[in-house]
């Protein structure tokens, strides 16, 4: 999980930028330990994987939001580990809430999947990335493995 911490969404002309700082973001598998969990979120942010140093920041700028019946379909690049790459979801909601997720894999962003714990805990290169945002108070996104 990680808190959205800039989020620029305009609902009249269909377009939206979110940032989200690496550093904040939280290993919440209720599967792991509490060990496991304190060593997925060091590995997470490490150099290995996101290097929260090295890439301070992952951010979404749509190119185009589009009604898709009762809900909207996002268009933009996502900048994450330093790669663009465009990538397009489905986004439920109103000026007051917006859902949406979108699956991705890591490899795609120069990221390689690890295993921790000798092996024990295993991250998948498939990815599903689930997003809470209210505009008023940005809140979270979350991200699966």
């Amino acid at each position: 999980m990680a808190p959205v911490e800039q989020a620029a969404i305009d609902s009249q002309r269909l377009s939206a930028e979110i940032l989200v700082l690496t550093a904040q973001m939280k290993v919440t598998d209720p599967e792991a330990s509490d060990s496991d969990r304190s060593q997925i979120q060091s590995t997470m942010l490490g150099p290995k994987v996101l290097d929260a140093e090295k890439y301070p920041q992952i951010r979404f700028r749509s190119s185009r939001i589009e009604p898709d019946g009762q809900n909207y379909r996002a268009t933009g690049a996502l900048n994450l580990h330093g790669v663009d790459k465009e990538i397009s979801f489905e986004v439920s909601g109103d000026a007051d809430h917006y859902h949406g997720k979108t699956r991705l894999n890591q490899s795609d962003f120069g990221i390689k999947p690890v295993s921790i714990g000798g092996g024990t805990v295993k991250v998948k290169d498939r990815l599903e990335v689930e997003f809470d945002i209210y505009p008023v108070d940005c809140t979270k996104v979350r991200v699966s493995r």
